[in-house]
């Protein structure tokens, strides 16, 4: 819905003099469209392998696994990446993939910190994001062609969890997987048009933060995450 259109293009019309006139509607046609053809024959595998090249570019670590392991892969990844505090997001895929045990009991259980953003807590969230070791929170649409993840804020799901602490993973199920950019615009253009809510903050991210503003140089970790890694999950 464009919200103020009409005394929009009024104003613009008595700025040049003259009446609107809104019975002429522009109609584009092109006559080719690469963006729609792109990657689009490769299959589900196919587009994995695309993603893991793409990875090595963008300085991120691809772990493969399958939902029954997902919860021996994560505890070793954040092992791994230093331990808590970790901040995650209020959201049911934690227990669809079966990851209540670690995240209420197991860590817990070994004094590793585990702080869950809760809108209720405001800014507080915040806070316990920027001082966390890990930030996780999973891939709401993946993008093979440049190694992007796809985050759709919400209540429980701030975005500061996957910008603020050193180190992030997404869980990335394979379901997710699209070719590119045009199909997440497709998909997020789709569940508009059916009706459904969508966050008014999406993020994309693409590997740690990174730099080459200063000579061309790159340099990784400038303002966010140092290292990033995603988990992919056989999830069909």
């Amino acid at each position: 819905m464009i919200h103020y259109r009409d005394s929009f293009l009024n104003n613009v019309a008595r700025q040049l003099g003259r009446s609107p006139n809104t019975s002429v509607k522009p109609e584009r046609s092109w006559q080719f469209r690469p963006q729609d053809k792109t990657l689009t024959d490769r299959n589900q595998d196919e587009l994995l392998t695309v993603l893991r090249d793409q990875c090595r570019l963008i300085h991120t670590e691809l772990i493969e696994t399958t939902s029954s392991k997902l919860s021996e892969v994560l505890e070793a990844t954040v092992t791994l990446y230093g331990g808590g505090p970790i901040s995650i997001w209020q959201d049911e895929r934690f227990t669809e993939f079966g990851l209540d045990t670690l995240v209420n009991e197991t860590w817990p259980a070994r004094y590793v910190e585990v702080n869950e953003w809760r809108a209720e807590r405001g800014r507080e969230n915040i806070a316990q994001a920027e001082r966390a070791n890990i930030g996780i929170t999973f891939s709401d649409i993946t993008l093979a062609e440049s190694g992007t993840v796809v985050l759709f804020a919400g209540g429980g799901k701030g975005r500061s969890v996957s910008l603020l602490p050193r180190n992030y993973i997404a869980l990335v199920p394979k379901s997710t997987i699209v070719p590119r950019m045009t199909q997440a615009a497709q998909e997020i253009s789709r569940r508009v048009q059916a009706g459904e809510t969508i966050s008014s903050c999406i993020n994309f991210i693409t590997g740690p933060s990174n730099s080459a503003d200063i000579e061309m140089n790159l340099v990784v970790g400038v303002h966010g995450p140092v290292k990033a890694a995603y988990i992919v999950i056989e999830d069909r």
